[in-house]
């Protein structure tokens, strides 16, 4: 396997669906407010996406060096299958973040609001700490938290923020909206290896509340979504309507849980998910043509 490949499917590029799917859902709302800007949404797609790859090596090395990700299914493992050193994947982590908070830093003196870089030194931790240092907080059940939070309210309604100096109840919506998403891929991710963690003392969430209980969260997660565009249709418009059909994407996925895969058989649902996520994202974009 080519060098450049290697590094590529190490930063687990399907995974950025949840890295874009949040900045084009406050695209939409900037839009409808005509508050849209292409400058600082760019500067926070790339805050968000430096951020989702630095998380995914973060993960590689920590995982890597402590034996944890040996015989995985999923995408490759740097670390765990000795395709990169340890440190290597380190010092990508690192500048992944590095460039996250440069665009960041750009951000906040630009707007003249310099407690974002509060926010960002925080999103910066939370990625190493998932699964760095000696108590990783994804070992004991909060990577969930996590993810909901950055993935989805901080990503969603502070792309928002950026351009409209405001939080409302329909970004906080929104926000939970991809949060919702950001959940349903990491609990998916934690059920196919639910097995093997419970082995090397990864308490994740899906390994605490047990295989029946998780499948049950997931999804209601996946229905989630829905109920709270029906919600958004009365705070905002009713014209988002055409976003329902993202629903149909989900279907798969939720039969592949219902029926009880596991193993490899989950990895679909990680996927389908993501793009459902995107698919939601972009249809209420379009729905500004009604």
């Amino acid at each position: 396997m080519k060098q450049v490949k290697v590094w590529v499917l190490g930063a687990r590029p399907k995974t950025l669906f949840a890295a874009l799917s949040p900045i084009i859902t406050a695209t939409f709302y900037t839009v409808y407010l005509d508050k849209f800007s292409w400058y600082l949404t760019s500067l926070a797609l790339l805050v968000a996406i430096s951020l989702q790859v630095g998380v995914n090596y973060a993960n590689d090395y920590s995982d890597g060096i402590r034996g944890t990700d040996e015989d995985r299914v999923g995408p490759i493992r740097l670390v765990g299958q000795k395709l990169a050193s340890a440190k290597q994947v380190r010092f990508a982590a690192f500048f992944s973040f590095f460039v996250a908070a440069s665009a960041g830093l750009i951000i906040a003196v630009t707007i003249d609001e310099l407690w974002l870089l509060l926010v960002g030194i925080s999103a910066i931790f939370s990625a190493w700490f998932y699964t760095g240092g000696k108590k990783p907080y994804g070992y004991a059940g909060f990577g969930e938290i996590f993810v909901f939070i950055y993935f989805g309210l901080v990503a969603t309604m502070g792309t928002v923020y950026l351009q409209t100096k405001e939080f409302t109840l329909v970004s906080f919506v929104l926000g939970s909206i991809m949060g919702s998403f950001a959940v349903v891929i990491l609990l998916a991710n934690n059920l196919r290896d639910a097995e093997k963690d419970s082995l090397v003392d990864k308490r994740t969430l899906a390994v605490q509340l047990g295989d029946r209980p998780t499948r049950i969260l997931i999804v209601l997660l996946m229905v989630k979504p829905f109920l709270n565009l029906v919600l958004l249709m009365y705070l905002l418009d009713p014209q988002v309507w055409p976003t329902f059909l993202a629903f149909v994407w989900l279907l798969q996925p939720i039969r592949i849980i219902v029926r009880g895969a596991k193993g490899k058989e989950l990895i679909p649902v990680l996927v389908k998910t993501g793009q459902a996520q995107l698919l939601f994202s972009l249809l209420l974009l379009l729905s500004l043509l009604f």
